[in-house]
């Protein structure tokens, strides 16, 4: 069995042969589990449906699977059932055990490995299901092969019986169960709508196939099949837009240098937005940073389209790239059998050979489709005419806030309260809210390190504007010169002044919507500070509470609650609960002085930095794009210009506001 070493160093003096621990068969999992699933929270213990749905994708993609069911059972456990092949499960001819344990406790063994098991393989980019099995406090695994069916259980990565004949079936397929280990994850409790999310997701990327999820929790189910694959998932993205061509569907694929068959389908329209919403995977891996693949559509679409247009002397002169991607929504779906992923966080495609390959496909499909649909065509070259004619006028906007390089400015915005740091690695940069909250935070930062740039109320919709109109916004103007990286695809984040950006706005419905609002303009004109896990949100407090001369803050209902019961069982003085806090109270049977602030500018300096400022005590929330896919759909949906798809999302979504994830 494969084995990992861990190297345990305590001090020189102890450190001999007895300190080299071997760690066999799944253990090293187990001690380091966020080195093989990312992290032990919300999102790693999704990984875990992810990894074992990635095997029945892969029979999918193999021709054999046409049927995948994801149930989250009653008792937290999840079941994963397909109608794929089965999980070979006789002794294998090298390690002499059964195959099927041999795939559930061994690291990196499985068929995606054999090139005739599987040409193309979306699980070559995760961790295996054998570490889902090392991860679980039970796992049971139900083959159907051979006109048999066969099981075997597992505790945290350990086998509990043997491969059993349990049966006869005319079918063929694998059911896979299993429970989340507690004493691993933060929390076992699945999420049925990032689970359905996903599922959806595939189920767009691969028409062939259908997927249902049932949550017997709370007896919800969704059936997932698309016929049209990217047409349809193409139109589902833009529903919430005004659409202005037909989607344009682009298949075909050739052989590299290296002799591997790539796989391209492409799928893309216009819509009456000003921004670019274009997803890429492969091997249905979301790559959130592009890579060769999109460089190799963006590179056609520019040069196919301006052959188009002056040939039939619709422009004069050749267009720019910017100007044929304003408004388009496209998703772009290459498979590989060897994908090589590189960037900040490993979704960024590496092949070179894959862009000339896309290249060639568009720059052929796309020509014969404009021929073909010069009404279409036309509506597009119009689209770009006006992108180029306010492209040339935001020329000078654009200057006055494209910087010289990361600390050389001298048109620095006069309401930035810059700090004496020059040092990004400690620099953080404050946008907030309101004049007096940001009056409150200048006074109560630590000027060494931390900035604050005060915005007044809500800045403007960058999903609706053209880039025109952006860069004339005074508070968006003020945003890009303080941070000084650029914006749009000129973005640098490593010229970022500041390492961290902290939105903080009130915890109300309007200091959600302004935060709703800066994160759009980030996720669109800044979006690798994201990826860099430079964006945060600040967390302020919504109750301050008091008993005698002891002060506590909470930061939601469930932290309120959990600190009164616990003041509760305190006594105090009576002459001690009688107190008056600055901010209006209500008091309790108990003495308990409890009040709920209203907005930053309620507190004072000493309070916000306490609360909200100070690393030391306060809670910080990343802002990561895990589904690129997700955040693009929802940003059109909240920030496009069709109010129904928001209405209904809203709707949909109001009984979940208090842990709504957007």
């Amino acid at each position: 069995m494969k084995e990992e070493i861990d190297i345990i160093k305590s001090n020189h003096s102890e450190y001999s042969e007895e300190s080299i621990k071997v760690l066999e068969g799944l253990e090293a999992v187990r001690l380091r589990p966020a080195m093989y699933i990312g992290d032990i929270g919300e999102r790693g213990l999704h990984h875990l449906i992810h990894e074992v749905v990635d095997n029945s994708i892969d029979e999918t993609l193999a021709g054999y699977c046409k049927n995948i069911s994801v149930t989250i059972n009653a008792d937290g456990s999840c079941t994963v059932e397909d109608d794929g092949r089965g999980i070979p499960v006789g002794i294998h001819p090298e390690k002499n055990i059964s195959t099927l344990e041999l795939v559930m406790c061994t690291l990196h063994a499985g068929g995606k490995f054999d090139k005739n098991s599987y040409k193309v393989s979306g699980g070559l980019h995760g961790v295996g299901v054998s570490c889902v099995n090392a991860l679980s406090e039970f796992m049971e695994v139900i083959v159907y092969r051979d006109g048999k069916v066969y099981r075997q259980t597992y505790s945290e990565g350990k086998p509990t019986s043997s491969v059993e004949e349990i049966g006869i079936t005319d079918k063929t397929g694998t059911k896979v169960t299993f429970l989340p280990d507690a004493k691993i994850f933060k929390t076992t409790k699945f999420k049925y709508n990032r689970i359905a999310d996903r599922l959806r997701e595939l189920a767009f990327l691969n028409p062939e196939v259908t997927i249902t999820i049932y949550d017997e929790r709370d007896n919800l189910k969704d059936t997932f099949h698309y016929e049209g694959g990217l047409i349809d998932f193409v139109r589902y993205i833009d529903e919430a837009q005004t659409v202005l061509t037909n989607p344009i569907f682009i298949k075909g694929n050739a052989n590299g240098n290296s002799g591997i068959e790539t796989q391209v389908e492409i799928c893309f329209q216009y819509n009456a937005g000003y921004t670019e919403n274009l997803i890429s995977y492969v091997n249905n891996i979301n790559t959130i940073e592009g890579g060769t693949h999109v460089s190799g559509f963006r590179s056609a679409l520019t040069r196919t389209l301006n052959n188009y247009a002056i040939n039939n002397k619709l422009i004069k002169e050749p267009l720019i790239g910017d100007d044929f991607r304003e408004g388009l929504t496209g998703i772009i779906s290459v498979k590989l059998a060897e994908p090589q992923f590189e960037g900040q966080t490993k979704t960024k495609l590496g092949n070179g050979e894959v862009e000339g390959i896309v290249r060639t496909i568009v720059n052929e499909k796309l020509a014969i489709y404009l021929d073909e649909n010069p009404k279409e065509a036309k509506k597009i070259i119009d689209k770009a005419v006006l992108a180029s004619e306010a492209r040339i006028a935001a020329r000078k906007s654009r200057e006055l806030v494209r910087r010289k390089n990361a600390l050389e400015n001298s048109t620095l915005p006069g309401k930035l309260a810059d700090c004496s740091s020059r040092d990004p690695n400690e620099t953080e940069l404050f946008i907030v809210e309101g004049d007096s909250a940001g009056g409150s935070a200048k006074q109560g930062r630590d000027r060494r390190f931390q900035a604050i740039l005060p915005i007044k109320g809500k800045i403007l919709n960058v999903q609706k504007a053209r880039l025109t109109k952006i860069l004339e916004n005074e508070e968006i103007k003020a945003i890009f010169t303080a941070i000084g990286g650029g914006f749009n695809d000129e973005f640098d984040s490593t010229k970022s002044r500041y390492g961290k950006i902290i939105l903080m706005a009130d915890a109300d419905v309007d200091g959600s919507h302004i935060r709703t609002l800066l994160l759009t303009l980030f996720f669109m004109y800044m979006r690798q500070l994201i990826f860099d896990g430079k964006l945060f949100i600040a967390q302020p407090p919504l109750y301050k509470l008091k008993k005698g001369k002891k002060e506590f803050y909470a930061y939601n209902d469930a932290e309120r609650d959990e600190i009164i019961n616990r003041l509760r069982l305190e006594k105090l003085p009576t002459s001690q609960q009688i107190s008056e806090p600055e901010e209006e109270p209500t008091q309790t049977k108990d003495g308990i002085i409890i009040s709920r602030f209203k907005g930053l500018g309620e507190m004072n300096p000493e309070q916000l930095w306490e609360t909200t400022m100070n690393p030391d005590t306060r809670t910080l929330l990343q802002v990561t794009i895990e589904d690129a896919t997700k955040a693009a759909i929802i940003f059109q949906t909240l920030m496009g210009d069709k109010v129904e798809p928001r209405r209904e999302f809203i709707e949909n979504n109001a009984q979940f506001v208090k842990n709504l994830d957007v």
